[in-house]
């Protein structure tokens, strides 16, 4: 058994820990609802951008958006990896390196694939491959949607210039503070929409006047459309973190506390069995005396 000492040391240790988990806990709690109610408010956007976004291109008889949406052979693929830049949250990023290494192996075998990082736990695991174009892990200092938007339009560029034939985005997305759902979304080239007969019908029949023209209209939103997906993939994955951050800190002080419990048990179990072997001694010095 460990003597008193050493026990109090390890009572302390742990007693410190717990107070900078539960620390952390209550500053990612803090952080978590401002960034919940971003992606919260921001969601019903995105969804009827999108939403209008196909229902004008599934109306028209040619292609739209034929730059964003051109198919080809893919042999170069880029893959935009969303993760934190601290640890201490659970697997909230070691679900998205394993995702990584399943795309490698799996969905993008046999293709040359590259690497943009936002956020530096991705960033050390791109480096290893030595496959990265670019680090942007100083996003999380400020993220602002004109930000987010010089990234979005980067990939856009190099959508468009042939430099690669996928683009593919991986991140978080929240769900609530303990679940976080691995999302991988296919940013460029665009899906064609499937033409929507009844949607068709629909709109001939209410005659709205677009103006400008639909392709006009189309071609100005595919821009924005992009670059609030990718604002939507870093808000999901900056709420995401901070969810399991808070999670993970709130495991390990219970774990914390529990342990402790355990320690000053197994101290006062060792201090009693101290005190009685000092009684038995004074008792058998004093038999010893008189005798």
């Amino acid at each position: 058994m460990a003597n008193l000492k050493e026990i109090r040391n390890r009572i302390s240790s742990v007693s410190s820990t717990m107070q900078i988990t539960s620390a952390m806990k209550m500053v990612s709690a803090a952080k978590l609802k401002k960034a919940q109610d971003a992606i919260t408010a921001m969601r019903p956007y995105s969804d009827k951008l999108t939403e209008i976004l196909q229902s004008l291109s599934s109306t028209l008889e040619g292609e739209a958006g034929s730059k964003f949406a051109e198919q080809r052979d893919v042999k170069k693929a880029l893959v935009v990896a969303i993760t934190s830049n601290r640890g201490l949250a659970g697997a909230f990023n070691s679900n998205i390196i394993k995702e990584l290494i399943r795309l490698n192996q799996e969905d993008l075998k046999g293709i040359a694939v590259s690497y943009m990082t936002i956020g530096k736990k991705a960033n050390d695991f791109a480096k290893k491959t030595d496959n990265i174009i670019s680090n942007k892990s100083d996003l999380f200092d400020d993220i602002s949607f004109d930000n987010v938007a010089l990234i979005a339009e980067e990939l856009m560029e190099l959508f468009v210039t042939g430099e690669f034939d996928k683009i593919v985005l991986v991140y978080n997305s929240f769900k609530n503070a303990a679940t976080q759902i691995i999302m991988t979304e296919d940013f460029l080239p665009l899906k064609p929409v499937a033409k929507d007969e009844a949607a068709i019908e629909t709109q001939k029949e209410l005659d709205y006047i677009f103006e400008p023209s639909k392709e006009e209209i189309i071609e100005e939103l595919i821009p924005k459309s992009l670059k609030m997906q990718l604002y939507k993939g870093v808000r999901d994955s900056w709420a995401s973190e901070h969810g399991a951050r808070m999670t993970a800190m709130h495991k390990a002080t219970d774990n914390a506390t529990e342990l402790r419990d355990q320690l000053k048990l197994t101290y006062n179990k060792a201090r009693q069995a101290a005190i009685t072997n000092e009684i038995l001694e004074i008792v058998g010095g004093a038999e010893a005396l008189e005798n």
